[in-house]
């Protein structure tokens, strides 16, 4: 977070999108610095949570393994062509209008997650 508070130092606030997990607190920044400096960082920040029940993250994540599988799997020379690369890839998933699939569904969760779950004994 400093790194990120660093390269925008213009910036009035950093937008912190993030999952809920329950260290993802300003409270974090105290355990780890001292006081003055936990204090400056949490003003930096504004800090936006996904839905607990939310998948759109996940749509994300997929997204981005598509976009490294199919564009960024070589080097790139230089930023220009990198722009260039994303950009293309980013027009033909939108020509094609790309989505997600879910294949999984509630009805067959607790057939292939039955290890996960607890085994009720008579």
């Amino acid at each position: 977070m400093k790194t990120l508070a660093l390269r925008y130092p213009d910036a009035e606030t950093i937008l912190l999108v993030q999952d809920n997990l329950n260290t993802h607190t300003s409270g974090s920044f105290y355990e780890a610095l001292p006081p003055e400096e936990a204090f400056e960082l949490a003003r930096s920040f504004e800090f936006h949570f996904t839905p607990k029940k939310g998948s759109w993250l996940n749509m994300a994540e997929i997204e981005l393994s598509a976009l490294s599988k199919q564009c960024l799997d070589r080097r790139i020379a230089d930023m220009k062509i990198l722009k260039h690369e994303v950009s293309a890839w980013e027009n033909e998933r939108n020509s094609i209008g790309a989505t997600v699939r879910w294949q999984f569904k509630k009805d067959n969760a607790r057939d292939k997650l039955q290890r996960l779950y607890q085994k009720l004994q008579n």
